[in-house]
Order: C-alpha cells, then sequence, then structure tokens
C-alpha cells in the first residue's frame, strides 16, 4: 500500500429487502477517496447515495442519523460548491438490479477532522433531486426517499 493511504470498508445491508453490497474506499496521498464496489437487490433506476452522520445501525438504517454535514451546508450535488460532504448524488441500477459504484471525491476523508470512518453509507429508495427538486425536502435530503440499505464505514487491513 503507497504511503499515506488509508484504506475502508463497508458491507451494505438491509431488514427487510435483499439489498446487499459492499463498498471499498480509499484515500490516497492527494486527499481524494475511491469508493468502488456493487450493490445488488435494488429496483432498475437512480438512488440516492450518502454518507450519514453516525455509524449506528441499531434500529437499521434509520439510525444513522442525518447527512454528514459538518459545515452545515445546504444539500447539493457531488459537482456544487454548496453541499453536505456526505453528497454523493445517486448511483444507477440496471435492470438486473446491480448498481456499479465507482465514485471520487474530496469531501469524505478517511483520517482528520472530518473523517467518514465509524460514519454510515446509505442507499436510498428513490433518486436524490440534489436539492434541485423544488421539493420541501429537496435543501435537506435531496427527497430521495427511504433508507433501503445501509453499511458501516471501518478502517481495513492493509495486509
Amino acid at each position: 500500500m503507497e504511503r499515506g493511504t488509508v484504506k475502508a470498508v463497508a458491507l451494505i445491508s438491509s431488514g427487510d429487502n435483499n439489498v446487499r453490497g459492499s463498498l471499498h474506499f480509499l484515500q490516497g496521498p492527494n486527499g481524494i477517496t475511491h469508493v468502488k464496489g456493487s450493490i445488488s437487490g435494488l429496483k432498475p433506476g437512480l438512488h440516492g447515495f450518502h454518507i450519514h452522520a453516525l455509524g449506528d445501525t441499531t434500529n437499521g438504517c434509520i439510525s444513522t442519523g442525518p447527512h454528514f454535514n459538518p459545515l452545515k451546508n445546504n444539500h447539493g450535488a457531488p459537482s456544487d460548491k454548496e453541499r453536505h460532504a456526505g453528497d454523493l448524488g445517486n448511483i444507477i441500477a440496471g435492470p438486473d438490479g446491480v448498481a456499479v459504484v465507482s465514485i471520487s471525491d474530496r469531501q469524505i476523508p478517511l483520517s482528520g477532522q472530518h473523517s467518514i470512518l465509524g460514519r454510515a453509507v446509505v442507499v436510498h429508495a428513490d433518486p436524490d433531486d440534489l436539492g434541485k427538486g423544488g421539493h420541501e425536502l429537496s435543501k435537506t435530503t435531496g427527497n430521495a426517499g427511504g433508507r433501503i440499505g445501509c453499511g458501516i464505514i471501518g478502517l481495513q487491513s492493509s495486509v
């Protein structure tokens, strides 16, 4: 493993449906975190995809709290200047119900003051409107619907 590189993993599951998957997080020395993996059991189409503030799944995905938002911004798209750190947009499930995830982002570090380690990654039932939908929930959640799968982000062995 390259010096200054941190690795993490999240196993995605759900309490009452067949949403399953694994995501691997790799933060390089340049500060960019890459998220790669796949999630199955989804309905075809777009699904909101976020880092939530808490790594608590005692009450399923609902207990993961709000989106990770250390700077107290409005919800937005990953490319927006103003957004929650945990706003990662949408993933797309194909006709087979599988979403292949490949995201790179600077606002989800695995180390430092705003680390996402110990927090949760959450897959939502509906598309994230990226804060632009005009719905009352657009600026807080992207109106992405229920939480259908989640997993706690934990350090991964470098072996």
